[in-house]
This record gives C-alpha cells, structure tokens and sequence, in this order.
C-alpha cells in the first residue's frame, strides 16, 4: 500500500526551528514531485512548499520564503521541510503529499496530490 508518514513536529518558541520528515512506504518516492501543505485552526489547508522528483527545483508560499527550505533525500525515501525564524501562524498541521504531475506543468496545487499523509502537528508558542 502507498503511504507517507511525517514526522518531526512539536512544540517550539518563536524564533525556533523544527526539521520535518516525509517518509514513504509502498513505493519509492524519486517517480512524484512532493509538496508540503499546512492547516491551521480555523482556515483551509494551504500549500507551504513543492520540490521536484529530482530535487532540483522547489516553490514556496510566499509567507514562508526565506525561512523555510525543502530538500529530499531519494536514497532514503525522505522529503524534509526545513523550518526557521518560526512565527506563532506557523501553527499548524503539516502534511506531505505525492503527485504524478510533471513537474513541467506542475502547479503544487492541492488537486494535483494522489497520495497523502496524516499530518504532524506544530506549535509555535512562548
């Protein structure tokens, strides 16, 4: 069966970093583009970032640009969301997704996603 599996979340200050994992089982992840994408009490889920099967290119929502980075690790099965400089609405779910769009015509978003995980959970809070 096709499963990710985040990891990595917790409590941390403002200020602080949290490195997130995404992790597949089922099927090698270096054949799908994945993106990260958050819900936060109270809004609908949004896109944080999206990196390409090869590792070589990557978007990012632009709340979160220039604090937060993305890189993926095919040997090991594993996407990580770097997240720095947080901020209290950084608060949110985190969840991993896997898709078959070419990255060519690819727009990270949401509907575009086959396969997805179950979240981890950030709190950003002094």
């Amino acid at each position: 069966q096709l499963q990710l599996v985040e990891s990595g979340g917790g409590l941390v200050k403002p200020g602080g970093s949290l490195r997130l994992s995404c992790t597949a089982s089922g099927f090698s992840l270096d054949s799908y583009n994945i993106g990260w994408f958050r819900q936060a009490p109270g809004k609908e889920r949004e896109g944080v970032s999206c990196i390409s099967d090869r590792g070589n290119s990557a978007n990012f929502a632009n709340s979160v640009k220039g604090r937060f980075t993305i890189s993926r690790d095919n040997a090991e099965n594993t996407v990580y969301l770097h997240m720095n400089s947080l901020k209290p609405e950084d608060t949110a779910i985190y969840y991993c997704a896997a898709s078959h769009r070419p990255w060519y015509v690819s727009t990270c978003a949401e509907n575009e996603y086959f396969a997805w995980g179950q979240g981890t959970q950030v709190t950003v809070s002094s």
